[in-house]
């Protein structure tokens, strides 16, 4: 009896993964069927049906696109490259130093990972106006420069390197600053990828916050520019509005596609103990 009990709890899970992996897959799937098929196939499938590229040409000259990639690309590097730098620095100091109050201010870093981001959008968006940064790509980005999640992964990544290494480069002459980029860095490398690709993914795809405090194509990330040309009451196709959606979403998923093994591998790596 138990041995069939447990084959019917398989069967059962087996049915319920494939089940919620089909309702995933299906916008996906009509995104992609409608955008390389002409608008007549928009709601019947044939598979005969002829392939085109003609609605991305339709999408890409219908709105700014180039101009909303080149936005998002500015806005991922610049948050990119600040959490990499306030991070590394906030994670070394309380992985390695002892100071007073250090158990506190960790408490209070770890406190801002239950603090939801849309509860702060009105403050946010008092200081960027009385910064003069409204409708800046700055303004997108300086809430989410200093990242708690970044500064607890980095931290729990740098307790497991063993402090006999950084004593050996003190020994030899390096700075803490040396050490830091020497021995740490280098060996949490993994984590940086997977961290990395976290934060990439998430401010590409953000939303809320960008639609807030920008009002001009040149300020746009493509999320909110896809957004505006969706709303277009003109008569866009769908075809056309699923494929400017792949053609945003498209960078992502390549990427996710071509780092997959790494980006599993370094968080198994970096495995929080």
């Amino acid at each position: 009896m138990n041995g069939a009990s447990e084959l019917i709890d398989r069967w059962l899970n087996t049915c319920a993964a494939w089940a919620l992996a089909l309702i995933w897959v299906l916008p996906l799937a009509y995104a992609v069927w409608t955008a390389f098929h002409p608008a007549a196939y928009e709601a019947r499938f044939d598979l005969f049906a002829p392939l085109t590229l003609e609605n991305f040409a339709k999408a890409w000259e219908a709105a700014p696109f180039a101009r909303y990639f080149l936005n998002t690309f500015i806005l991922v590097t610049m948050i990119l490259a600040g959490q990499f730098f306030l991070c590394t620095l906030a994670a070394f100091a309380f992985a390695r130093f002892e100071f007073p109050g250090r158990n506190i201010l960790f408490a209070l870093v770890l406190l801002q990972l239950l603090v939801m981001p849309d509860i702060l959008m009105v403050e946010n968006y008092k200081t960027m106006r009385m910064l003069n940064l409204v409708d800046t790509i700055p303004a997108i980005a300086l809430p989410y420069i200093a990242s708690g999640f970044g500064i607890f992964l980095l931290r729990q990544t740098f307790m497991t390197i063993p402090k006999e290494l950084d004593e050996a480069a003190r020994v030899e002459g390096a700075s803490f600053l040396g050490v830091l980029w020497k021995v740490y860095i280098p060996l949490a490398k993994p984590t940086y990828l997977a961290y990395g690709l976290v934060s990439v993914s998430h401010h590409w795809n953000n939303f809320l916050w960008p639609l807030i405090v920008t009002n001009s194509v040149e300020t746009r990330p493509v999320t909110v520019g896809l957004s505006i040309f969706s709303a277009i009451d003109s008569g866009v196709e769908w075809s056309v509005i699923n494929a400017a959606t792949l053609m945003t979403s498209g960078p992502l998923l390549i990427a996710f596609l071509l780092f997959q093994r790494q980006f599993v591998q370094s968080f198994m790596r970096a495995g929080i103990k």
